[in-house]
């Protein structure tokens, strides 16, 4: 069967000697977590949650959480899991909108609750670690005298998990992934990145994002998990000693963190076969400083969304290694080949292909892509088109298969009827050495309609001059591609996931007027 619930069971029978929890030092095996997961659900049931129902929680990534997201899944209910970072009427506005019930949540965290915004929410509150206020019920308590359950046999069709866009592009909208689509795309990732059953995969991206989901095919290999509650370079290398972790995800902004960090070195993370990142693409100096300090580490990118559970391609390591060897390859730039199984599509909006080399929206379709958003807005146009869905994202096929996101089709620039990629401008202006970072964003022209703006953070001690950045941008690209317009900042805003997020940008610089 392709559902978690099938997995958990196998994991039981074939690998219950092996480990499926490393933490502090200690280890758990694959038959005392799920007859852990099977008491948690005992308990969640004698609480009252129903199969169907939707279990919210909130919380740092921890074993509670894998344990508890696994025993909800046990029991047939639905976990809806929250951005522990978003304001309280964000909040509010996802367990509104998912129909929540039930919330579990770290102790940390129960102030959130006590707000005006939440306080008036009808729905019970569970405390995910005995440290909770007496207001709210302690379920690591309850769990500890709950009776184990048989498991809930769910449709491969049904709703496994419910999880929320990040809302950088407007309102935060349900994902409802199913038990086929998680399943499918661990097996779709598992064709080409071969984990073992001796793998342990460090859960160092926030658990509540969909590239977690990445870890689901290491659970089917019988392999172990491992969890970082909050990155910084030291934490994340004292957790890979402890637990020997193999295999693990970061954004390239914890990749340049780590890099940053002069006490970090190979010998400490000697057990890392291999890293993945996402969110956007790195740089190819940046790549190049990853292989030769940790020259062990295979590097593997991936591309994708909430709505795809998560990956839709992958760029593996012999392609990094193609890339590094020509320093004219346009190879890191891409975001490589879809999985089997997947099908991309360069199109318009109408889902009309667009001719091979030329540049049009992502279409996607395959059995990791979800089918409908949960609740969504009467007014609100559907993403699907005769089987496909329609990423909103930008980027052209090359002829060998690879993907190049050129932008989201509403970051994408037009001054004086020409289209500007963002993210081609970035790419030349992260080549100047007194750049670290960098977001391009339009804001309105009386002349051109748009004009580009170059948000930077530069490298300690570096300034920015106009004149000397238009200089090397022409060595790269043409003049209507050109920022006029820079400005210096002490850094940029990001996702949880290290994504820039270009909509607080355009908030802050957006009515400036160019011209």
């Amino acid at each position: 069967m392709l559902t978690l619930t099938s997995l958990l069971q196998r994991n039981a029978t074939l690998h219950g000697a092996r480990p499926a929890i490393i933490q502090a030092g200690q280890a758990q095996t694959w038959s005392q977590f799920c007859q852990r997961i099977s008491v948690a659900a005992g308990a969640l049931a004698a609480l009252g949650v129903q199969p169907g129902e939707r279990l919210a929680i909130m919380s740092r990534n921890s074993s509670q959480l894998f344990e508890l997201l696994h025993a909800a899944v046990w029991l047939g209910a639905v976990p809806v899991p929250i951005n522990h970072r978003l304001a309280a009427p964000e909040i509010s506005a996802i367990l509104s909108h998912a129909e929540v019930r039930w919330v579990a949540v770290e102790s940390m965290f129960e102030a959130i609750f006590q707000l005006p915004e939440l306080s008036r929410w009808s729905a019970t509150l569970l405390g995910l670690d005995s440290e909770c206020t007496p207001s709210t019920k302690s379920f690591a308590l309850i769990a500890a005298n709950g009776v184990a359950i048989p498991a809930f046999e769910p449709d491969e069709d049904g709703t496994a998990l419910l999880l929320y866009t990040g809302g950088t592009t407007g309102r935060s909208k349900g994902v409802p992934l199913t038990h086929r689509n998680i399943v499918c795309n661990a097996l779709q990732v598992c064709t080409v990145v071969h984990f073992e059953p001796d793998d342990i995969y460090l859960h160092a991206a926030p658990m509540f994002h969909s590239a977690d989901l990445l870890a689901t095919g290491v659970t089917m290999q019988g392999g172990a998990h491992a969890f970082l509650t909050q990155f910084s370079p030291r934490e994340f290398v004292r957790v890979v000693k402890e637990s020997a972790a193999t295999r693990t995800m970061l954004a390239p902004a914890m990749v340049s963190a780590l890099l940053d960090d002069p006490t970090v070195v190979a010998a400490d993370l000697l057990s890392l076969r291999q890293l993945f990142y996402g969110s956007s693409p790195m740089h190819q100096d940046l790549v190049a400083a990853v292989l030769r300090r940790f020259p062990h580490v295979a590097l593997a990118q991936g591309y994708g969304l909430t709505e795809t559970s998560p990956l839709l391609t992958l760029l593996t390591m012999a392609d990094h290694r193609e890339a590094l060897q020509s320093p004219d390859s346009q190879l890191l730039r891409t975001a490589g080949r879809p999985l089997p199984g997947v099908d991309v599509l360069i199109a318009d909006a109408e889902r009309q292909p667009r001719a091979a080399g030329q540049a049009g929206e992502v279409w996607v379709r395959g059995p990791n892509v979800m089918s409908q958003y949960h609740n969504p807005q009467v007014d609100e146009p559907s993403p699907f088109k005769q089987g496909w869905f329609r990423t909103g994202d930008v980027g052209v096929l090359d002829d060998r298969g690879y993907l190049t996101l050129l932008d989201r089709s509403k970051d994408m620039i037009i001054t004086g009827g020409e289209n500007v990629y963002s993210i081609e401008v970035e790419a030349v202006l992260q080549r100047h050495p007194a750049v670290r970072e960098v977001a391009v964003i339009g804001i309105p022209d009386r002349k051109f309609g748009e004009a580009l703006l170059a948000i930077i953070v530069c490298h300690p001690g570096a300034t920015i001059d106009s004149e000397e950045m238009i200089r090397h941008c022409r060595q790269h690209i043409g003049g209507y591609k050109i920022p006029r317009l820079l400005q210096q900042v002490e850094q940029l805003p990001r996702s949880s996931l290290g994504k820039v997020l270009k909509g607080a940008l355009r908030q802050q610089f957006g009515q400036r007027q160019a011209g």
